[in-house]
């Protein structure tokens, strides 16, 4: 502490009587404390409006002589779920010149005062301060910030299974094995971030824009002729060795028996890595029996080689004579013959880095930058209709007839039909997915049920699905007569009637509908044009944990995998390094402003070249991070650390943070405006809708599909990074999810309820000058009726414009305390990763578990799907889709405007018209302001 400074110490004790702000009688109290240009922070209280923190917290004044003339603040704020801006509760202000020694200092109750004079504030705050000019008063004397974990833990599931009318045995229960693990929320902040971004530093090239310069030396190993023969057939095994730092050199592969080899390698080493002032390049023989023979070798000092700028051309590889090298190690023999290379420095942005061995990625070519194209999915849709002259093996009795149909793995059964003959009907739907080149055929099994677990099979249809009819809209598909046949013999066995189609009006669903990036038809006619296009920057990463161990110590070879529609892409892994840099740019066409980019890290646990050796290590997940595009103003870049948060058996953890710079560029604004105004899915989503159950089946069955297909690129998208990117496990059961459902509801619905308490509040007259302008507002409307929508849209416009100031300035993140995942339970962990089916328990014990936990799927994508809506109807002013709530408030100034000069009977004439309008004139397709509602976002896609 600097000499002459004091110490000022404020313990903050308690408040009393609070005023309610969550909806349901209480508040979730804390407190800020500004002094001195220095800021504290109390904990949390849940549910408590006469919440008791002591908690102590010191200042520190360098000129005790100022100290008068400073004023203390403490403002207290009811904290929210859903990151809104917290509730002001009131604030107290204390002058220094107030202050005394410790010895004077007691527990004063001061009254809460009012910010502005709208606020509402009620209780009062007790606290004790005092100054001390002693230095050795030191900050041991402050007590945790933190509620004990228990405690908190404790609080939050009583506060839980009471809402839930929870039974108080159960509740005492789960409240004692409570020990989660207590995180401060800043660590799961969105950061902003100013990296040194641009046009590569002057050079001319625009789509490296979005990322950091990184520079690289690179070597290109073209050929060599005349080289020393050193094998007793007259020729040699050459390889290129490149050596710039102590370590490793970099190796061509060898070209054998022959002394003119061709190689046509590139190497790329990065700046940042390179330690000596030369570049060394040698030529050897390849001798697996004994050592391996010098052939010659070139030196460049690293000062004298040029550097390269895109778009020049590449620079010309060159002959250089092989030179000999004396000393231990590089033997005497002569040497003879050129090596033609290329060699300079250059960035990231050029052309030859992408395929280029890398010295920061390993060396290892399944370890570079890809793109990867996911499969084209169809829905397949098979109407069996009915069959006839079915050739079954008793005729004494009724055939039991029905028909299996096979896709690959997947197979559907229709209900089996009793005829008395030999002519059943079905008329039943089956669905399949099918991907892009159709390799396997559609097979149908015509069965005769002859027992109770036995079945016979009357003929089968093989159906090549590149035969099938493509269906672009709800027109019908024509029907087709089909001859079955029985172990590939030709005899008549009976015949089929089916209806068979690709159905390319229909978006096969491979994600949630909550975080979904691509909305476009199968059908490629049907697509409209792109509204603009998505750029990001993956930059890089810091403060990774250690993901496995090598060498005796923990390490992270780390990649990134991003999915916007069909493109996903791969970054080149960093091997060894806790904050590596990438510092790729990628593009992707948007054709929907409301869909998701989706971006998670991992871990390369298969750092081999041969992946079949690799012993089928699964990469591990580092986090994830979501980004809805009608969060981001057009033409902005956006640049956010954004923490990487995952979910295990032990609790929530932050496994360091990637810095992201993204930038949405549209084409054309009205364009962008009007889609808002277009339904989210193709049309045959509405004109032949299909079930939720049956489109998560499906779904499912895509996921399956995209992870079979990715896997066989080479080099593979492993099936867990698939799975986990399109959140396979979205809709299993569990207590965690449907807390954070639950408290969705309670952060939407306290906004009404509030209204509520305040009309109630005006009842009773508890703010006499507010319940007099309210009756005079009242009088008004009631003999002025036509101002009655104008007011209210003109309110919304102004509410709209208002909160304007405080819309977010960066796109949302992965958020932690609205998943409650800080506050959650061990006993609700071991149950959300408990494998299904559970091995708990006796299996009676299991099977009732499993069918609770179906059952409470159901419950909690119900109410999530409740309180999307719910949070689409805030967002309609909330800024969080800037273009949305443009449109809606200039809508609510036009329509106050149009309300005004129209008569209000008029309007509720034609409104009433409108609204009980005939079928004859109604569409079938949602409406215009459905559709408008139906883009708007949700906390969905922040949802880990």
């Amino acid at each position: 502490m600097m000499m002459g400074s004091r110490k000022l110490f404020v313990e903050i004790c308690s408040a009393h009587n609070l005023m309610p702000k969550d909806g349901q009688g209480s508040a979730n109290p804390y407190c800020v404390l500004d002094f001195y240009g220095q800021r504290r922070k109390t904990t949390v209280k849940r549910n408590d409006l006469n919440p008791v923190w002591n908690e102590k917290f010191e200042f520190v004044v360098t000129d005790p002589s100022e100290m008068a003339m400073e004023i203390l603040e403490i403002q207290i704020f009811s904290e929210k779920w859903n990151r809104s801006r917290d509730s002001f509760l009131g604030r107290v202000q204390i002058p220094g010149s107030s202050f005394g020694k410790q010895s004077d200092a007691a527990i004063l109750a001061y009254p809460l005062q009012k910010r502005s004079i709208m606020s509402h504030v009620k209780g009062e705050l007790r606290l004790r301060l005092w100054y001390s000019d002693d230095p050795t008063q030191s900050a041991k004397q402050k007590v945790e910030r933190k509620d004990p974990p228990t405690a908190k833990a404790q609080s939050d599931v009583a506060k839980f299974s009471q809402a839930s009318n929870a039974d108080t045995k159960d509740e005492r229960k789960i409240s004692t094995a409570a020990a989660a693990t207590v995180v401060h929320p800043s660590e799961f902040d969105l950061k902003d971030t100013a990296p040194a971004l641009g046009t590569m530093s002057g050079e001319r090239i625009a789509s490296y824009d979005l990322v950091e310069k990184m520079q690289y030396l690179f070597v290109k190993v073209v050929k060599a002729r005349g080289l020393v023969a050193k094998d007793l057939t007259g020729s040699s095994d050459p390889y290129v060795k490149i050596k710039i730092n102590e370590g490793k050199p970099a190796e061509t592969r060898a070209i054998l028996r022959t002394v003119n080899p061709e190689w046509n390698q590139v190497f790329a080493f990065s700046k940042d890595k390179i330690q000596g002032p030369t570049l060394e390049i040698t030529v050897w023989d390849e001798d697996k029996a004994t050592k391996d023979e010098f052939l010659g070798g070139v030196t460049f000092e690293l000062t004298e080689i040029p550097s390269r700028v895109p778009p020049d051309s590449p620079l010309a590889p060159t002959w250089y004579k092989l030179e000999e090298r004396r000393g231990p190690g590089w033997g005497s023999a002569p040497v003879k013959g050129e090596i033609m290379l290329a060699v300079w420095w250059g960035t990231q942005a050029d052309e030859a880095f992408g395929e280029a061995w890398q010295s920061d990625a390993g060396g290892l070519a399944h370890t570079r930058s890809k793109v990867y194209l996911a499969p084209k999915l169809w829905y397949l849709r098979l109407n069996v209709i009915e069959a006839q002259d079915l050739m079954h093996s008793d005729r004494n009795r009724f055939p039991e007839v029905s028909v299996k149909a096979q896709l690959g793995m997947q197979a559907h059964k229709t209900k089996v039909v009793s005829s008395r003959n030999t002519s059943p009907f079905w008329n039943e739907d089956l669905m399949f997915v099918a991907a892009e080149p159709f390799e396997e055929p559609l097979q149908l099994h015509v069965e005769d049920r002859v027992a109770a677990s036995k079945e016979e099979l009357i003929g089968t249809v093989r159906i090549p699905l590149n035969s099938v009819q493509k269906r672009l809209d709800a027109k019908p598909v024509t029907s087709r007569w089909y001859n079955l046949e029985k172990n590939g013999d030709k005899p008549f066995r009976g015949r089929i009637h089916l209806r068979i189609c690709l159905d390319g009006g229909y978006h096969v669903m491979d994600e949630s509908t909550n975080y979904i990036s691509d909305v476009r038809p199968t059908a490629r006619q049907l697509w409209r044009q792109s509204l603009g296009i998505l750029e990001v920057g993956i930059l890089s990463g810091k403060g990774f944990l250690p993901m496995k161990t090598r060498d005796g110590r923990g390490t992270t070879d780390a990649y990134c995998v991003a999915k916007y529609g069909q493109k996903w892409i791969r970054t080149r892994t960093i091997v060894d390094s806790f904050n590596p840099k990438w510092n790729e740019q990628y593009t992707w066409e948007v054709y929907d402003p409301c869909t998701v980019l989706t971006l998670g890290v991992f871990d390369n646990h298969n750092l081999i070249n041969n992946f079949e050796k690799s012993g089928g290590a699964k990469d591990l997940r580092i986090g994830k991070v979501r980004v809805r595009l009608s969060t981001l103003e057009s033409n902005r870049v956006y640049t956010n650390a954004y923490p990487l948060v995952v979910l295990q058996p032990s609790g929530v953890k932050k496994m360091g943070e990637i810095e992201l710079a993204i930038r949405f560029s549209c084409k054309s604004l009205l364009n962008v405006m009007q889609v808002y105004f277009q339904p989210p899915l193709p049309r045959m989503h509405y004109l032949h809708p299909l079930g939720v159950t049956q489109l998560e089946n499906l779904r499912n069955i895509a996921i399956n599909i995209v992870s079979m297909r990715l896997a066989r690129s080479e080099p593979p998208m492993r099936p867990e990074i698939v799975h986990y990117m399109l959140d396979t496990n979205s809709n299993m059961f569990s207590v965690r999810r449907s807390k954070v459902n639950y408290f969705r509801l309670l952060g939407i619905l306290s906004g009404p309820l509030a209204v509520a308490k305040w009309f109630n509040d005006i009842c009773t007259w508890k703010n006499p000058v507010t319940t007099v302008l309210v009756h005079i507002l009242f009088i008004i409307l009631v003999l002025y009726p036509q101002l009655i929508l104008p007011t209210f849209f003109l309110y919304l416009f102004l509410i709209g414009a208002w909160h304007y100031r405080f819309r977010p300035k960066s796109p949302p993140s992965m958020d932690a305390r609205l998943s409650q995942a800080e506050q959650v339970e061990p006993d609700e962990l071991d149950e959300e990763f408990d494998s299904a089916p559970t091995l708990k328990g006796p299996e009676i014990v299991r099977a009732r578990y499993e069918r609770l936990r179906l059952v409470a799927s159901r419950i909690q994508t119900v109410a999530g799907d409740l309180a999307s809506q719910m949070e689409r109807l805030s967002a309609l002013l909330s800024w969080r889709d800037p273009r949305a709530t443009a449109i809606f408030i200039f809508f609510c100034l036009i329509a106050a405007i149009v309300l005004y000069v129209t008569p209000f009977q008029l309007v509720a004439v034609l409104l009433c018209l409108y609204v009980l309008r005939h079928p004859r004139f109604r569409n079938r397709l949602p409406a215009v302001p459905l559709n408008f509602f139906r883009r708007l976002p949700s906390l969905a896609d922040r949802i880990l």
